[in-house]
């Protein structure tokens, strides 16, 4: 596996990543321990170092499946996980909070799921409208000091949050949904990264499995999955969406890779300091996705790619109305 560095002055990481949250929650039941450790052995295994989750996704269970399945591999792996974002108790809305009394509970919680004393990248899952950013990121950055966090992250920041949080304590990464057909974060964010040295990691790299092109009707998605009611799964826009997918799947049957494989190259293509974390609960599909580290695209594949599917072509917000309210813009 590829590495790279995640930010100008941050650690060494694959250049491909594992978003574990698929193992836990979203995405219909939960896999096994024993599905989630498999998955887990065989991307240490093939050199993937940086391993997501966060405190939400169960909640709190993923990080257990998480800490399990390292035990004993701990110093192979770079463990991120976030804080900050739950739903309400009818789970109608998001509460968010990142106010510094839940930036410690959170941490110790953490740690004692994971079965680590420290976590390697600590990210504030989304920004608190109510708390200043500069408290949030000053109260994360107590952990660093303390030996219970490495280095610090925001997720779904605006440019200038990122710059505030950053004057305030390093800040090692940023972690945006960005792919294909998500592409907020192309000029600004992206540059602004860039210009502080901060690494970028984008999460549903393939648009949450729909850029693989295996997803051909509503029905494939589990009964619990919450892409059901993810705009650009529903109704119209699911169909043209699909159409967009068909048309990158015939981009890469000519260059001789799958459609997941030509997206994730696609996104590695945008810039060295980027690092994707595409998820899956299957082995097949890991190995896959990691043999994209290698995909590297020219000139005219990346010129053919945008002739097929122009930013902005995708049909649909990426968040029903209680994720698109958490979005820092």
């Amino acid at each position: 596996m590829k590495t790279r560095k995640l930010g100008r002055n941050g650690p060494e990481v694959s250049a491909i990543g594992l978003g574990c949250m698929g193992m836990a929650a979203f995405y219909g039941p939960a896999s096994s321990q024993a599905q989630a450790e498999e998955v887990i052995h065989r991307a240490l295994d093939l050199g993937v170092t940086l391993f997501d989750t966060a405190e939400m996704y169960g909640p709190h269970t993923n990080e257990v499946q998480l800490g399990k399945a390292l035990a004993g591999r701990r110093n192979k792996a770079f463990i991120a996980t976030k804080f900050g974002i739950g739903y309400n108790a009818e789970r109608t809305a998001l509460k968010v909070d990142g106010s510094p009394g839940n930036v410690r509970r959170a941490i110790e919680g953490s740690l004692q799921r994971l079965n680590v004393d420290h976590v390697d990248l600590y990210y504030l899952h989304r920004v608190d409208p109510d708390t200043p950013i500069e408290e949030t990121v000053g109260a994360m950055a107590e952990l660093v000091a303390e030996g219970k966090v490495r280095f610090l992250g925001l997720s779904e920041a605006s440019p200038a949050t990122l710059r505030k949080a950053h004057a305030t304590h390093p800040i090692t990464a940023l972690q945006t949904e960005y792919s294909l057909w998500s592409r907020d974060p192309k000029d600004e964010i992206l540059a602004t990264c860039d210009e502080l040295g901060i690494g970028f990691v984008p999460y549903s790299p393939l648009g949450r499995g729909f850029l693989s092109g295996e997803i051909k009707s509503i029905d494939d998605l589990e009964e619990s999955d919450f892409r059901r009611t993810n705009p650009r799964f529903m109704g119209d826009n699911f169909q043209k969406n699909i159409d967009l997918v068909t048309a990158v799947t015939e981009v890469a049957r000519a260059r001789g890779v799958t459609a997941a494989q030509l997206a994730l190259a696609w996104v590695l293509a945008q810039g060295e300091h980027l690092v994707p974390i595409p998820g899956t609960r299957r082995v097949r599909t890991l190995e896959e996705n990691a043999a994209a580290a290698d995909l590297v695209l020219s000139p005219d594949d990346l010129a053919a790619i945008e002739a097929v599917f122009p930013r902005d072509a995708a049909t649909g917000h990426r968040y029903a109305t209680a994720g698109q309210s958490s979005l820092n813009r």
